[in-house]
């Protein structure tokens, strides 16, 4: 089976799942020429023993309009998961998680799929966007920062800290970035050929 590509961005009320809870999350499942096969999103109501970490609630002082929308329509992670890993299980391909940063976005979604559900449609297949800028730009990984990466690599899409929008801006850079890997494989490849 091919590979689809769910770009997938969480908002929360804090750094680590079950102490604290996704607020909600969004993912975009592309193929590798940019293909927006479909999207999924939720508004989730916080887990009943878990609290909310000061200063990300801090944080959330500065996007009022970010916090009213990801606690519009909120419904319960335990029909919000299963609802989501159906989704998954009905991409016309294998699943793989595509974040920036992945090591975030996924601790959040893996751990809710394994509560709610049982199981994790992505298994352990988690790449992450900043890893494949590192190797693109062949620089350190804290130095791989949006900042730092090619204007060419962007589309013009809004990030609004609202997730079905930043899930679709990032797997479109995530796309972008792709192409250009396979771009320069090919190069090399040919080059390699004629030597």
């Amino acid at each position: 089976m091919k590979e689809i590509y769910v770009s997938t961005d969480v908002e929360t009320d804090g750094p680590i799942p079950g102490i604290n809870s996704m607020l909600s999350f969004g993912s975009a499942a592309y193929l590798p020429d940019k293909t927006l096969v479909g999207t999924f999103s939720a508004n989730l109501e916080t887990l009943p023993e878990a609290k909310s970490d000061p200063k990300t609630m801090e944080w959330w002082k500065t996007q009022p309009q970010a916090w009213s929308a990801c606690r519009k329509n909120i419904q319960s992670p335990e029909l919000a998961m299963p609802k989501y890993s159906l989704w998954l299980k009905s991409l016309p391909g294998k699943p793989v998680f595509v974040a920036y940063p992945a090591a975030f976005d996924f601790m959040f979604v893996y751990w809710y799929l394994i509560r709610f559900t049982g199981k994790s449609p992505f298994s352990h297949s988690a790449l992450d966007i900043k890893t494949l800028a590192m190797a693109l730009l062949k620089i350190g990984y804290r130095d791989a920062t949006k900042r730092r990466m090619p204007r060419h690599w962007f589309d013009e899409k809004p990030h609004t800290h609202l997730a079905l929008d930043d899930a679709i801006e990032q797997g479109a850079l995530f796309c972008n970035m792709w192409q250009e890997l396979h771009q320069l494989a090919g190069h090399s490849s040919t080059g390699n050929r004629q030597n």
